[in-house]
């Protein structure tokens, strides 16, 4: 009995076959490209250009000496809540230290590329386009292969910006700054390549781009939770095994400009390939638009909760009030626990206590520190409100809202059922964020009665500013719909003066285009109701002219 032997021709159109797979990528690519011209380079050069001029340059002047640094590295080390939020400091170089709160960017680049990959794979099958596409010469795989050529390379871009931001910065002619800048970029494309490579898998496991952004966000969050708590539990001794199951803790484990561990880059590449490949092999071998993990029928009558838009906005809102909260929450707790005594963690230097009081608007180092604490978590509640507001966007996108106003629902009632979670959700983290804050801070300064009010008012003085941003996406909403996500680019630019204003001596009238910058500096300032109240009309002005323009206008 003879073995078969496969006919040439067949191994041929085999081959074939595989390369038709990946038919159509160029042209994907350069799709994707042009939708991502703005977003994409946003996020490149906000998580590398500063790198240098921020970070080491203002480094560089606040603690000059190595003493100085020495100092401030024993506080950190001292203190298991910056330990949790930004790994430990490994030495006490110009470079180690300066780069040592960039740490954070290991996981806000994360976002970025998981943005980026659900974007153009899920949300794509989501809407039907994906699906069109399909219908053409475009092989299977082409989609996810030029979505992650960008994420992947984004990611490298990014690593490669920041590589020169910190080699041409204040450490020019110290020991290991190209051997140092260069770990340092490199551990920061990777860890935005593996988390790119996570949203890939997730992107194949549901049918809705919502819940796989969700499942990869998680992801990243559990990552980030476990390598806080090993970095927190080992302090100055060594990487624990919770800070060696996340990439974030990878990144760290590099370690520049104190022994530059390249070889712990290879995690980074083994896991990016086998994460890679199982991507392709789920995409193989599912529908197009199904999704790996089954759907839940649902009920066969819809509950008396769903009887309106507000039950039905509650229904699509709700995962993400609660994921907000959550997160604010934990970061108000961690500055309440770190704020008493933040005096003696800052050393003698003046430079900082002078930079902190002028942020912060206080003489008291404590107050201003509490002040400008919760100006970022205010930031980060604006990110939240303008998530809120957008589902009014994607909703219209997803052909959902003319099937709703077809029946006894006007446009003004459904737009309102969102809008009250983009105005009242921001409330309620910040509430929570400022009762946790609050609590941390008073037991450990022993007067609750005192400083629970004092961190209440500074997280809910930031609603007038917070409101100002979910204002400018109802408006885009209504008066120019297909611009509605650049509300995510105003909220980038505010941070941008924000965050570089009172460190670079950027001029006043650009510091006041940042709605931030007019609110009270409570509690270390007296309370001025004038830019409360502007803020408020500014809001209220934005938010009708929205709301009228998406009554006279066209649905898309």
């Amino acid at each position: 009995m003879t073995a078969a032997v496969a006919h040439p021709g067949q191994h041929r159109l085999e081959t074939a076959s595989r390369a038709g797979n990946f038919t159509g990528t160029g042209q994907l690519l350069r799709l994707y490209l042009r939708r991502d011209r703005v977003v994409l380079p946003l996020w490149v050069l906000l998580l590398s250009a500063p790198l240098g001029s921020v970070y080491i340059d203002s480094i560089a002047s606040v603690y000059p000496s190595a003493a100085d640094r020495a100092g401030f590295a024993d506080s950190i080390l001292a203190s298991p809540a910056q330990l949790a939020m930004y790994g430990p400091i490994y030495n006490t170089s110009l470079g180690a230290v300066g780069v040592w709160k960039a740490g954070m960017f290991y996981s806000l680049i994360g976002i970025a590329t998981i943005l980026t990959v659900i974007r153009h794979t899920r949300a794509e099958e989501e809407t039907g386009r994906g699906e069109l596409v399909a219908a053409t010469r475009v092989g299977r795989f082409a989609g996810l292969t030029a979505t992650l050529v960008i994420a992947y390379g984004g990611a490298l871009l990014t690593g490669l910006i920041g590589f020169a931001s910190l080699a041409g910065s204040d450490l020019r002619g110290t020991d290991g700054d190209i051997a140092g800048s260069l770990a340092f970029g490199l551990a920061l494309a990777g860890s935005g390549a593996v988390f790119a490579a996570v949203a890939a898998v997730c992107a194949q496991l549901t049918t809705g781009a919502r819940l796989a952004r969700g499942i990869a966000l998680g992801v990243l969050g559990a990552t980030f939770t476990l390598r806080g708590i090993g970095d927190a539990q080992a302090g100055d001794g060594p990487a624990g095994p919770l800070t060696w199951l996340a990439p974030q803790g990878w990144s760290l484990q590099v370690r520049p400009f104190a022994g530059d561990h390249f070889a712990v880059l290879g995690l980074h590449v083994v896991a990016v390939l086998i994460l890679t490949g199982i991507a392709y092999q789920l995409l193989r071998h599912r529908d197009l638009g199904a999704g790996l993990i089954a759907e839940r029928p649902g009920a066969a009558a819809a509950g008396p909760g769903l009887n309106g838009p507000f039950g039905l906005a509650w229904r699509l809102q709700r995962g993400t009030l609660v994921a907000w909260t959550a997160g604010l929450g934990l970061y108000g707790l961690i500055i309440g626990s770190v704020v008493h005594g933040i005096g003696d963690e800052l050393g003698s230097s003046q430079a900082i206590r002078d930079l902190i009081t002028r942020m912060g608007g206080s003489a008291s180092l404590e107050n201003s520190m509490i002040t400008y604490a919760f100006t970022m978590i205010g930031v980060a509640a604006a990110a939240y409100s303008i998530s809120a507001a957008l589902r009014l966007h994607s909703e219209e996108s997803g052909q959902h809202t003319e099937t709703l106003l077809t029946g006894a629902v006007s446009r003004t009632r459904w737009a309102a059922s969102h809008l009250l979670f983009a105005l009242g959700g921001p409330a309620v983290a910040l509430l929570v964020a400022g009762l946790l804050g609050g609590l941390v801070y008073g037991r450990a300064a022993g007067d609750i009665g005192a400083k629970l009010p004092d961190v209440l008012a500074a997280a809910l003085i930031q609603l007038p500013a917070v409101w100002i941003f979910a204002a400018i996406t109802v408006a885009l909403f209504g008066l120019a719909p297909r611009w509605t996500p650049v509300a995510w680019g105003v909220l980038t630019a505010a941070v941008a003066v924000f965050l570089l204003g009172a460190i670079s001596g950027a001029p006043q009238w650009l510091r006041d285009l940042e709605p931030f910058e007019h609110l009270p500096k409570v509690p270390g300032a007296a309370f001025n109701p004038a830019p409360v109240l502007i803020l408020l009309a500014i809001a209220a002005v934005l938010i009708t002219v929205g709301l009228i323009g998406f009554r006279r206008r066209d649905l898309r």
